[in-house]
Formats: structure tokens, C-alpha cells, sequence
């Protein structure tokens, strides 16, 4: 019993390295997540409320780039851009959802775009690319995100009867 003391006292002194531990300062653990995270994916793809009811992230961004490109050309189906530019067939729109649910439309033309007045289709799309459905944009661990987005949109001729 006179050892217990003794043994006691040798146990508290070697497990005091078990109370140093070094703890990584608060920068090192912001650079060390900041380092984890993809940047270049978003946890939620932007939605609309008819694609919500899809439960498959992969199924739920197809709905979403369909959606969107649906609801483009039939905006521009009521337009004059297929008599004016008959050679034109597809438009590269880039698409950009911000964080509040607003989006943006941009067309997109090739480097050597001398053919067709880019500054006339630009109006015209601008013009008609108003009041879509609500858009909820894209999530980022729990916030939402600024995405970009270049949806090929196809300019459907009129048939003459």
C-alpha cells in the first residue's frame, strides 16, 4: 500500500504528454479546409421548381439544363432571328445564376462572327430572355452560389405554309 502513492505519482507525471498536445492554430485549419474544398463543383446545381422533385443530383441538372434551354427557344421561337439569319441554326447562350436568384444571358459567338450583325442578335436576345420562372440558384456548403453555364440553344426555322 505505501507503493500506491508512488505509483500514482509516476502514472500523473508521464501522462502530462498527453495534456501538450500541440494545437494547429486557426489559420493553419482555415488554409488546411480552404485546401479541401472543389471550387469548381457546387454541392446543389441551380434548379427550377418543376425539376425539385427529382432526388438524383445528376437527373435534377439534367432537368434543370433542359428546362432552361426549352424555355429559351421557345422565347425566341415567336423572334424574327430564322428569317434574318437563316444559316444561323444554334446559339451558344452563357447563362449565369446569382446567389439571389437573378440570372443573366450572354450569347456567345465564334471568333470570326462577321457574318451576322452580333450587337442585333445580342438586342434581340436580351429582349425576349425576360420573365423566366423562378430560378433557385446553386448551393456551396449550405450557401448560395454564383454559377455559370453555356447552353446551346436551337433556333427553330418557321415552316411557311
Amino acid at each position: 500500500m505505501k507503493q500506491f502513492p508512488l505509483f500514482l505519482v509516476v502514472l500523473l507525471l508521464n501522462s502530462c504528454q498527453y495534456f501538450e498536445k500541440q494545437v494547429p492554430s486557426e489559420k493553419e485549419l482555415l488554409q488546411k479546409e480552404l485546401k479541401s474544398i472543389n471550387w469548381k463543383e457546387v454541392d446543389e446545381f441551380p434548379s427550377v421548381a418543376d425539376c425539385e422533385k427529382i432526388a438524383d443530383k445528376k437527373l435534377r441538372q439534367h432537368c434543370f439544363f433542359e428546362k432552361m434551354a426549352q424555355l429559351i427557344q421557345e422565347k425566341l421561337d415567336v423572334d424574327s432571328l430564322s428569317i434574318l439569319y437563316p444559316e444561323l441554326d444554334t446559339i451558344e447562350v452563357k447563362v449565369t445564376v446569382f446567389p439571389n436568384a437573378t440570372m443573366k444571358f450572354e450569347p456567345q459567338f465564334p471568333k470570326d462572327s462577321v457574318a451576322y450583325d452580333t450587337i442585333k442578335i445580342d438586342s434581340i436576345l436580351h429582349a425576349r430572355l425576360v420573365d423566366f420562372p423562378k430560378v433557385n440558384p446553386a448551393i456551396k456548403r449550405g450557401v448560395p452560389v454564383k454559377t455559370q453555364f453555356i447552353l446551346p440553344v436551337i433556333i427553330k426555322e418557321k415552316s411557311t405554309k
